[in-house]
């Protein structure tokens, strides 16, 4: 019989994308009020995989990443999820260009792969709790991070991939330093 232990810690990521990339710098500063820090950032991203969001969030998509230096409980991504959703609807009521101005979509990044939550139940999602689901959105496997069946096709990119193999480095880096304090 196996008996449960706290998880390791793992790195919260956040996805933004938005037809306006000057509002990156305004969500990235509601974020790090809330996270902290931001260890690593993307650079903007031309998002030209799908038009699935242009009617809510108007053409010419940019996508940007976000990774937090402060470690979280990976039982924390439905709560971080129900707060971004409120910074969505924060710049909502801000912003009059389109329904929706911004996405910000929460994950985390551990040694084994990256997870995203979501408000969508899909069969591929796990139940959080508060209306939120998680998935298994990449593996890491033979020095990668590899698509499951039901990857978005953005985050299959080797260009989203080279920035969470760098997120995972730091990760793991972190992770060693913290266990040489603790001996």
């Amino acid at each position: 019989m196996a008996t449960p232990k706290p998880p390791d810690p793992v790195t919260l990521l956040v996805g933004m994308l938005s037809a306006r990339p000057e509002l990156f710098d305004a969500a990235q500063a509601e974020l790090v009020e809330r996270y902290g820090h931001v260890d690593l950032a993307s650079p903007v991203i031309e998002f030209n995989f799908t038009d699935y969001y242009d009617r809510e969030m108007g053409a010419g998509l940019k996508r940007k990443f976000l990774s937090f230096a402060q470690k979280i409980d990976p039982g924390r991504l439905a709560e971080i999820k129900i707060e971004t959703n409120g910074i969505e609807e924060h710049f909502a009521r801000e912003q009059t260009f389109a329904p929706r101005p911004i996405n910000i979509d929460p994950g985390y990044i551990c040694g084994s792969k990256l997870v995203l939550a979501s408000a969508k139940d899909r069969s591929q999602r796990l139940y959080l709790g508060r209306g939120i689901y998680a998935e298994i959105t990449l593996e890491f496997r033979n020095r990668t991070f590899r698509p499951v069946e039901t990857t978005y096709r953005d985050y299959a990119s080797p260009e989203y991939i080279a920035f969470f193999t760098e997120v995972r480095a730091r990760h793991l880096a972190a992770r060693e330093e913290e266990t040489e304090k603790t001996l």
